[in-house]
């Protein structure tokens, strides 16, 4: 039978590349076959006295977990499975922005390194085309009190087929596809991923009122008529009109720091 062009081949991630290619930029990149969960595995870590810009990244993750205790699976080798632990030294009352620095990030870098025309559904689910392409789930670690510690997961679905993702959702080289761009090869996304959020989350550590801006730009949630369902069961229909100094989405005048929201037709 022919492979055809939605079933690249899937190499291995050469973690001496990714150490050789990263160390200048503060990161710790290690690379293991599988595991339960890579936030999980860094929190550990994060406890045990860990450093920032510890990276860890899976092959296969079987006990992955998204934004309210979804899971996330990918099939071995098709995705990037990683968690990266940070230590911010801002003000406490900034750590809930973490996770949306890292959404502008990764949307900045595949629109310039793999041409895909990605944005942010509040918080930080990327999307292309109202597919689902990755998601992010943050942590925050119990450390000494006056210090900070945050983990940061990210499932991105990068050669992934069609017949191998959910309802829904849709890969990098789907997106590739579609607008006639050539395949990037995983590791060398992993890379100018990782340089990306690297830079970002420092900008946002000198700057932490600046990242409303850029978020507010790549946000496809704001203008929009959403459903948000919130944590206790209720459920509220409105227009989000923006992004609060605080990371909350303004629907209708009320703003939300947690909830799923679904964008309406």
């Amino acid at each position: 039978m022919r492979t055809s062009a939605a079933q690249p081949r899937r190499l291995p991630l050469d973690s001496g590349l990714l150490a050789a290619s990263l160390s200048g930029d503060g990161l710790d990149v290690r690379v293991v076959q599988e595991t339960g969960s890579t936030n999980a595995d860094l929190v550990a870590a994060a406890k045990a006295g860990a450093g920032e810009g510890r990276v860890l990244v899976a092959e296969l993750q079987w006990a992955g977990r998204g934004r309210l205790d979804r899971s996330w699976t990918s099939p071995p080798g098709a995705g990037l499975t990683f968690s990266v632990l940070f230590r911010p030294t801002v003000a406490s009352s900034n750590l809930g922005w973490l996770p949306l620095v890292t959404g502008v990030s990764l949307v900045t870098t595949l629109r310039r390194f793999a041409g895909i025309p990605a944005v942010v559904k509040w918080p930080n689910d990327i999307l292309v085309d109202g597919a689902k392409l990755a998601g992010i789930l943050a942590e925050a670690v119990p450390v000494q009190p006056g210090e900070a510690a945050v983990v940061v997961g990210v499932g991105l679905n990068v050669d992934t087929r069609a017949d191998e993702l959910p309802p829904g959702a849709t890969s990098v080289v789907l997106c590739q596809q579609q607008v006639s761009h050539p395949p990037t090869g995983r590791g060398e996304l992993f890379i100018e991923l990782l340089r990306g959020l690297v830079g970002a989350y420092r900008s946002w550590s000198t700057e932490p009122a600046a990242v409303g801006e850029a978020y507010r730009s790549v946000c496809a949630t704001l203008g929009r008529q959403v459903r948000v369902e919130l944590p206790g069961g209720s459920v509220l229909i409105g227009t989000a009109t923006d992004v609060d100094a605080h990371g909350r989405l303004v629907v209708d005048g009320r703003a939300f720091a947690a909830g799923d929201v679904i964008h309406l037709r």
